[in-house]
């Protein structure tokens, strides 16, 4: 083994070790990944993890201010980019990850949109609807657009099929993130002081308020569910299982009062995760009930 390689295996070695810490619903929908496709996605994994602790995290802990976590983020994105156009990091993450964009095929395209989301949470605590768009393809659109190279590398796709499937890992990565929003609602908003989903005032969120946004999520849900039985039978199963546990938060929340959702965060219990696992297995995928009981805003 050569000095490079024994160097990349530690590396990726680090990064899987980031999502086992962080994270027990990827965690355990990764496991079922096929294990070449795994690594890449514990690749892509770690870095927007810590990416996400520069600008929420330990570094606030560490007493950053805004300026200095901008800083920090700044020369994360740089090494990120460098990393991927040399080949090689010193930040063990970014050499991980940049193995990963470079054997797949993604970059700046990808990249950018992402770290300038993760600047905004420095500065923007309000968004209206056309920098809440931006902000989740940037947090969440492209990570799904990154795990989607990794799952379909090695497999060939007509431009029709492709279109599709990237429409619905775009769809899975919003709904990820607004499923997210909304069971961090009071916790951003009190804690951090941020305020996601335009026209929503936490402060007054209603039951009404949280029915709009349970089938908005619902709507991504069922653009993404439609496209896994077209996904390589390496990543099918791990996709199933991360959109099954979504989709049961989903609908936890939607019949949590929203008095209550600015109280406590809605989880989903071990036994119904190996349950939605097992499932996911077998090769079943979660249904999202139709679109009937709540309008969405376009």
């Amino acid at each position: 083994m050569t000095r490079l390689a024994l160097y990349s295996k530690v590396a990726e070695e680090t990064s899987s070790g980031v999502i086992r810490r962080y994270s027990t619903s990827f965690g355990l929908a990764s496991r079922l990944l096929g294990s070449r496709v795994r690594q890449h996605v514990e690749n892509i994994y770690a870095l927007v993890r810590v990416a996400d602790e520069i600008v929420d995290g330990p570094a606030v802990e560490a007493g950053l201010d805004s300026e200095a976590a901008r800083r920090l983020l700044d020369d994360f994105e740089r090494e990120t980019l460098q990393a991927i156009e040399f080949g090689f990091s010193a930040n063990l993450v970014v050499h991980a990850f940049a193995l990963t964009a470079r054997k797949t095929g993604f970059g700046a395209d990808l990249v950018t949109p992402f770290f300038d989301s993760m600047r905004s949470d420095l500065s923007e605590t309000e968004h209206d609807r056309a920098s809440f768009d931006r902000y989740v393809y940037g947090s969440a659109e492209v990570v799904g657009l990154m795990c989607l190279r990794a799952f379909v590398y090695g497999h060939d796709y007509d431009d029709v099929t492709q279109a599709r499937l990237e429409h619905g890992a775009r769809a899975l990565g919003a709904a990820f993130q607004k499923v997210n929003f909304l069971r961090d609602l009071a916790d951003d908003f009190q804690t951090l002081g941020r305020s996601y989903f335009p026209g929503i005032d936490p402060s007054s969120f209603t039951d009404a308020e949280r029915d709009v946004l349970v089938a908005d999520i619902d709507a991504d849900l069922r653009v993404s569910g439609a496209i896994i039985p077209s996904l390589p039978s390496s990543s099918r199963r791990a996709v199933a299982l991360a959109h099954g546990l979504f989709a049961e938060l989903n609908r936890r929340l939607e019949v949590t009062p929203a008095s209550e959702l600015m109280r406590s965060r809605v989880r989903v219990p071990n036994p119904v995760k190996l349950r939605i696992a097992a499932a996911s297995a077998a090769g079943r995928i979660s249904e999202i009930p139709p679109a009937e009981k709540h309008e969405v805003p376009a």
